[in-house]
């Protein structure tokens, strides 16, 4: 067996990989040992990869702790905890020379590596010790490894109670938990006494402060709250149900009139092309209306999308990515709805698509997107995914809405007595949006009847050639509008950087830490996210600025390069692609690698 002296010491620089049976209550065991090492300042992040069935499948939870607050998944974890035989022997082969695992001494399975340390845990006698109800037990299995690892890299046993209050709330399942952590802590402590040091170990920084923890779908459900949302109406698809979830948690506590009634709907469609029906129907009313889906939902919606864009209504689309064709993987992530979504619907449709790359933009975002929508009168789609959607990052506090809302060309009463007129589609100021009324409004000009047929400037039915063709002429220049008024993408420049590096969304955890990289070993870059579609002109300053280009995003086919390609066609040829997907996270060195080889 390997001893631990033959493993070089990392401090707060390490990983950990939890392999259970999905359904066994690890997710509490899991988080709580997140939240134990975040209390104690040190930047830490979680990854579940889980299966699409209820129960019994193989899952895998990573923990990362890195000193640096890099975020991307690891590429090597050399810690395991090995608590599925099922899955024991291939997870064992992924462990790195000098790794460390734990295991069910008690259980069907034993690892047979001479280069790991193994720590066989008396799983089933610590639990039956600890009073949990026989029913139980199972799910307390996993406290087990909590306290075993306490003690082999240094978790506070204190900030892992505290993590368990914050969980349970009660007392009782706090002290049942709480119990069998200490008793598996005092187990491994006695065995560690006569080993050198653990080489992975944790130290108390204060790196922390200032930050939360949160995933993104919830972090979007809160970001909608503070936007006004209204109307809700969704069909549940993983992996974005637990963004609905959020709505339903936080409108009650935050959204309440006086009286207690609630100041918003929340409708369970009975498909998602009921569900953005709805949302429509919604939006034309004056509400603020969102739904959230993923890719299969987004194919049925695509017919309401194009009514949404030709009658011109607002409303807001969330799709948490996930890995397609078809039904595909549906617990995996990705990025891979771009094109599709940023020509939903049938005809000449360029749909608005905003792009988050953090917890803290799903906020902002959250209540962003009504404001574009608006400004805009037309969906507004928001393309987040599995991976930022679900997991647990950390972030700093939430930056309250820069202002107050922004409704757009809204015309009261008032205003409609001042002007004498109402022509809805009529385009004073050349940028492609005509005023709006809303129902209820009482002066006689404001009524409409919005149709997803042609029609001329007025919205009066028409199929006259001029009248259509003057309507896609202004549609358009509303297209060159949302350019400049969706949120511009981040640009890092670097003095003296030929290569400049593209991406989107989550990919950004894994490309920021390809850079450093990269930077060691004598390789600059400059690095630009997008933010959202259409693209605009930084976009294309950034190409031109660079002698290369390579496109770094998480789909099969490079959707963010052809895109670029298409609004840079002098120079697409200097644009190239990393695009990869398996289902998994982007790694740095996976990048770094891949970039490498492409220069």
């Amino acid at each position: 067996m390997r001893t631990h002296t033959d493993t070089p010491a990392q401090v707060n620089d390490f990983a950990i990989v939890a392999a259970t049976a999905n359904g066994s209550g690890s997710q509490t065991a899991n988080n709580t040992i997140i939240r134990a090492i975040f209390t104690m300042g040190i930047p830490v992040n979680g990854k579940n990869l889980f299966p699409s069935n209820i129960q019994g499948e193989p899952t895998w939870f990573t923990i990362r702790v890195s000193r640096d607050g890099y975020t991307s998944r690891p590429a090597h974890v050399p810690i395991l905890v090995a608590f599925n035989p099922r899955t024991a022997a291939e997870d064992l082969a992924a462990l790195p020379a000098g790794g460390i695992c734990l295991y069910p001494g008690d259980g069907p399975w034993r690892p047979e590596r001479p280069d790991v340390t193994s720590y066989p845990l008396p799983v089933k006698a610590l639990v039956a010790e600890s009073g949990f109800e026989p029913r139980m037990r199972d799910y307390a299995a996993n406290m087990v490894y909590v306290g075993a690892l306490a003690a082999l890299i240094g978790i506070d046993l204190a900030e892992i109670r505290a993590a368990l209050e914050h969980h349970f709330g009660k007392p009782k399942p706090v002290e049942l938990n709480d119990g069998v952590v200490r008793a598996a802590h005092a187990w491994m402590a006695e065995r560690l006494g006569c080993q050198p040091a653990c080489p992975y170990r944790l130290e108390r920084m204060g790196a922390t402060a200032g930050q939360i923890l949160i995933d993104g779908n919830s972090a979007a459900a809160m970001g909608a709250v503070f936007g006004g949302v209204s109307f809700i109406g969704w069909y549940p698809i993983t992996p974005a149900t637990s963004l609905a979830d959020g709505l339903a948690y936080y409108l009650p506590r935050l959204r309440t009139n006086p009286d207690g009634t609630a100041s918003y709907a929340i409708v369970q469609a009975e498909d998602e092309i009921a569900a953005l029906g709805m949302l429509i129907g919604a939006g034309w009313a004056g509400a603020r209306a969102m739904t959230s889906t993923s890719g299969p939902g987004i194919s049925l919606m695509s017919e309401f999308a194009g009514l949404g864009y030709f009658a011109e209504i607002p409303c807001v689309v969330w799709d948490v990515q996930r890995v397609g064709p078809s039904t595909g993987m549906p617990t995996r992530t990705s990025q891979g709805d771009l094109i599709s979504t940023y020509f939903l619907g049938h005809g000449d449709t360029r749909q608005v698509v905003l792009l988050p790359g953090s917890v803290a933009e799903c906020f902002e975002f959250g209540w962003r997107a009504f404001d574009v929508a608006e400004e805009l009168q037309t969906p507004v789609f928001v393309l987040s995914d599995l991976d930022l959607g679900m997991n647990m990052w950390m972030s700093p506090a939430f930056s309250y809405p820069d202002g107050p809302m922004r409704r757009g060309k809204v015309l009261s009463a008032d205003d409609l007595s001042r002007l004498g007129r109402f022509v809805r589609f009529e385009d004073p100021e050349g940028d492609g949006v005509g005023a709006r009324t809303l129902p209820g409004n009482p002066h006689p000009l404001a009524a409409q009847l919005s149709r997803g047929t042609g029609h001329n400037e007025r919205n009066v039915y028409s199929e006259r050639p001029a009248d259509w063709v003057a309507n896609m002429d202004r549609l358009g220049r509303k297209h060159e509008t949302a350019r400049k008024l969706v949120p511009q993408p981040v640009i890092d420049r670097r003095d003296g950087a030929e290569l400049g590096i593209i991406g989107m969304g989550s990919s950004e955890a894994a490309i920021g830490e390809a850079r450093d990289l990269l930077r060691a070993q004598g390789v600059e870059t400059s690095f630009m996210r997008v933010r959202a579609l259409p693209l605009g002109e930084p976009a294309r300053a950034f190409v031109e600025d660079h002698a290369r280009v390579i496109v770094v995003e998480l789909n099969h086919d490079g959707q963010l390069r052809q895109l670029l390609q298409l609004h840079c066609p002098a120079h697409a040829a200097r644009i190239q692609s990393v695009a990869f997907n398996d289902g998994l996270p982007l790694t740095a060195p996976f990048v770094s690698e891949k970039i490498l080889e492409a220069l």
